[in-house]
């Protein structure tokens, strides 16, 4: 007895030990009415990231999506292919590479203030062994735990994948040949018991915030899901015997969307937590849940989202500020990804294996296998992925800052590559057609899914003046805005890189907010999408400072891959007055609204014919119809009772012609 008092003495010693330098000395987490509040009152709003991948692979984060989708079925197609101890040990090596404290630290740095934990219930025990603990699995869990509250980070545990599978999907290890979780009780029983030995570990561990109980159950449980309900209490009965201190996390059935028959909340810390993935962005694809709040007096929490472009999470996270609902993001890192935080590279080795596994090319050796896979475990490491700092201004600064920042520093003279303009929202650091995913299809809003995750169609280019990337399938109405530094205030000449297979581009460029050239820039025809050109515009004058310029494309069909400004020395000669010849100016302004000036000039006395078409050969206005002597004229149009669009003018004196295009934007 006197034994068992010592133990409890220093169990408690050593808790209080480790509250003290937790990070937290507000204490736990609680709820108060519709809020989640620490132990001083104040109301904590989670912006929180998912570890997904780590602890219950999907086979889409893999690429491994056409052959092995469930994490069995990865694990499995491994073991079949490098044996038993291999497998162990390439698994050993990818959980201890996949999130490491310089990961957490990057959270913490980024402004993330929370971790959704999710783990698969077989790292924590065997399948086949009730009550039998694997330590190393919840090593796992304590060193994220211990970085998170290194850094001021909380952390929410999330079964992913519970005994049988919560829903008959891989992300839940769903095995039709296995009962699932609600066709054998045994499996609730063993669910219970696990949530019950996480508590008693984690109790009066403050980092933790609480326990999500089943990550999207999705099963036919009748119209008030009364199974779920009956497992939920039974959870909670089982951490409450051994935890009073954590919040209890709720997500409803049918992918977390589904309350139904949850409702009243059976423990005073509980919040209901809802998931969201493309739909739109507005208050209506959100009312259940806030109905759900308002009725119940209890906190919500977007516990997972993501997997969309920049623009819809910046949409989505200033709904969730709007209605003071935290969030949790869908996930951390993934291989060829642009959506997530940080994107792992791809060994050639590793892409021989997944040609292998689809059956593109043949069965490599063990010895070449389990050097790949370990080499893939190793590209895992923080150090080696590709941070997206367009992913992380869209979520932390973009929701409640519609200024831009320069992508890279850029001066000039210099070139500027085109897929780097600014960092900031659609409508105000560029313009795209195709931008997100509302409808819950595969939509794509990156044609060419690489380098940026903003709707802007970015793909590989192979022309050696790029940076490895181009601008593509641009659209009329779209535009890019690229902000700088001017060096010397001068004259430039302004060379654009750029492929076209069809004619009819045109750029019109300003300088902030202002058009630089009189005219729009027409864009020629090189031949291919991939064949590259320059495109040189004369005799720009730029300032010196900082300046936002405006590409906008009147209209698209050509590709951009960069631009760069030559300053031109002063001082030249100009060359004296030219003999008059029959020619037509381009109109300035261009575009314009509601009026602009046509300048031409004649050699010999004629009868002259001035006109204005639209696009289809219709005439729309006579604006010299009269005999004229030899000499330079100036003739204004206004088009203020024309619609918006392109128009022609026409010029002609003693059988020679001359046309020009023109574009009025009102």
């Amino acid at each position: 007895m006197k034994s068992d008092r010592l133990y409890h003495f220093a169990y408690v010693f050593l808790t209080l030990l480790l509250l003290a330098s937790s990070g937290y000395p507000q204490g736990f987490l609680t709820v108060n009415g519709e809020k989640i509040v620490d132990g001083n009152g104040t109301e904590v709003h989670f912006r929180g990231m998912g570890i997904g991948g780590w602890l219950e692979p999907e086979g889409y984060m893999f690429l491994m999506s056409s052959f092995a989708n469930s994490p069995t079925e990865i694990h499995d197609a491994i073991q079949n292919l490098i044996g038993v101890d291999s497998t162990n040990k390439f698994y050993d090596t990818f959980r201890k590479d996949f999130v490491t404290e310089a990961d957490i630290k990057a959270l913490h740095d980024w402004g993330f203030n929370l971790v959704r934990l999710p783990f698969h219930y077989n790292v924590l025990t065997p399948p086949d062994s009730p009550g039998v603990y694997i330590e190393s699995g919840f090593a796992l869990l304590d060193s994220v735990i211990a970085w998170c509250g290194k850094y001021d980070i909380y952390v929410i545990l999330d079964m992913h994948c519970a005994p049988g599978s919560q829903n008959s999907d891989n992300i839940g290890d769903y095995d039709p040949l296995v009962a699932s979780l609600w066709t054998d009780t045994t499996n609730q029983t063993r669910t219970v018991e696990i949530w019950q030995e996480i508590a008693r570990r984690y109790a009066n561990n403050s980092t933790v915030a609480g326990y999500d109980l089943l990550n999207e159950p999705h099963w036919d449980l009748g119209s008030f899901n009364a199974a779920l309900r009956d497992l939920y209490i039974r959870i909670t009965t089982a951490i409450r015997s051994v935890d009073t201190n954590h919040i209890i996390f709720i997500e409803g059935n049918n992918f977390a969307t589904d309350f139904n028959g949850l409702t009243p909340p059976w423990d005073p810390k509980m919040v209901y937590s809802f998931h969201k993935y493309w739909n739109t962005n507005d208050a209506s694809s959100i009312q259940t849940y806030l109905n759900l709040r308002t009725n119940f007096n209890v906190p919500l929490w977007l516990g997972e989202s993501g997997e969309n472009s920049n623009a819809w999470y910046t949409d989505c996270i200033s709904l969730m500020n709007q209605y003071d609902i935290g969030w949790s993001w869908w996930t951390l890192k993934k291989f060829n990804t642009i959506t997530a935080p940080l994107n792992v590279p791809i060994t050639s080795a590793y892409q021989q294996l997944l040609n292998y596994w689809e059956g593109k090319g043949s069965k490599p050796s063990v010895a070449f296998a389990t050097s790949a896979l370990l080499g893939m475990a190793e590209k895992l490491k923080f150090q080696y992925c590709v941070p997206f700092k367009d992913v992380i201004d869209a979520m932390m600064r973009q929701p409640t800052d519609n200024t831009t920042k320069p992508f890279v520093p850029d001066t000039i003279p210099g070139t500027i590559y085109a897929p780097n303009y600014d960092l900031g929202r659609i409508g105000y650091a560029y313009n795209d057609v195709d931008y997100q995913n509302v409808g819950g299809s595969s939509t794509t809003w990156n044609l060419g899914w690489t380098y940026r995750n903003d709707g802007v169609d970015i793909e590989q280019c192979t022309d050696s003046q790029s940076n490895g990337y181009d601008v593509g399938w641009i659209e009329n109405g779209e535009w890019l805005k690229y902000t700088f530094v001017i060096a010397d205030s001068g004259s430039y000449d302004m060379n654009l890189r750029y492929a076209s297979n069809q004619s009819g581009g045109m750029i019109l460029l300003k300088l902030d907010g202002n058009p630089l050239t009189q005219t729009v820039v027409e864009v020629p025809v090189t031949g291919g999408w991939q064949t590259w050109g320059t495109l040189t515009v004369p005799g720009l004058r730029l300032p010196a400072g900082t300046h936002a310029l405006m590409l906008q494309f009147i209209q698209g069909g050509f590709n951009l891959n960069s631009f760069s400004f030559v300053s031109v020395p002063t001082g030249v000669k100009t060359r004296g007055e030219q003999p008059l010849s029959f020619r037509l100016d381009q109109n300035a302004p261009n575009p314009f609204n509601p009026a602009t000036v046509i300048s031409y000039q004649l050699s010999t006395l004629g009868n002259v014919s001035l006109k204005v078409y639209d696009v289809l050969g219709r005439e729309v206005a006579t604006l010299v119809n009269e005999m004229k002597k030899p000499g330079r004229y100036e003739v204004r149009f206004d088009g203020s009772r024309l619609p918006s669009g392109l128009y022609f003018y026409r010029l002609e004196e003693n059988g020679m012609v001359q046309v020009k295009k023109m574009l009025m934007l009102k």
